[in-house]
């Protein structure tokens, strides 16, 4: 059985970036955050792949007309959709569930995530009692979302994305599908008081990969031109 992992990004250029973050640190800056996050996420789905062949990575791209960007050449491309978040979810899950039997979908703002987090995840929609896997973010929203079931597209777009209850409302909806796995919850980073935490929990990881190390060296470097602290423990790369 296959897993196809979506990695959901805007594209600079074509759509604004990070734009909380961009009002704080500039939009240079935001940018280079946002392509060295997605840099991270798309080589931990990688080391997974490496790790059990069944995962498939996807790249699931905000606009048209950056599919063939080359910022996303690494992996197949698809298109998210027209609509709000909750339509462009319903649409890169239900396409991806016609030609594999688990989904994934995560963002590029959760950049310390493990391929061990993916394998957990794949692990949890392996258990019949759980048809669903959630990995809720510090701010209420989610970091991953997996399934090997349907879901309506009216459960999807009732949900309120960008909110503190956006992981519950999503939750609360699906509870008469089946049960939910739970993964730790990450922070993910919308705000320049997220930056430390995840310098922090870049460091704290037994072993980087080089593009999470590559992102570390960037906070550090931002933390300086800002005059801020941020404490760096390189942990070892693989």
């Amino acid at each position: 059985m296959t897993t196809a992992v979506a990695i959901f990004v805007k594209t600079p250029g074509h759509s604004p970036v990070k734009t909380r973050l961009a009002r704080a640190i500039g939009h240079e800056a935001a940018t280079e955050f946002h392509l060295l996050a997605a840099g991270a996420v798309a080589e931990v789905v990688g080391a997974a792949q490496g790790w059990n062949a069944s995962f498939r990575p996807y790249w699931a791209v905000a606009e048209c007309g950056a599919m063939d960007d080359r910022a996303w050449c690494a992996f197949p491309r698809l298109w998210q959709g027209d609509g709000e978040l909750g339509d462009r979810l319903d649409r890169v899950y239900a396409i991806l569930r016609t030609a594999h039997e688990r989904v994934l979908l995560i963002g590029a703002d959760a950049p310390q995530v493990t391929p061990e987090l993916l394998r957990q995840a794949r692990m949890a929609l392996d258990d019949p009692v759980t048809p669903f896997v959630m990995g809720e973010a510090e701010d209420g929203g989610f970091w991953l979302f997996g399934g090997r079931a349907p879901i309506l597209r009216e459960v999807w777009c009732k949900v309120g994305y960008s909110r503190d209850d956006t992981a519950s409302q999503l939750c609360d909806a699906l509870r008469s599908n089946g049960e939910i796995a739970v993964l730790p919850t990450l922070t993910d980073v919308d705000r320049p008081c997220d930056l430390p935490v995840l310098a922090e929990a870049l460091a704290a990881l037994r072993t980087l990969l080089p593009a999470q190390l590559r992102l570390l060296e960037w906070l550090e470097h931002h933390s300086t031109r800002q005059n801020e602290s941020i404490p760096i423990r390189h942990a070892s790369m693989s």
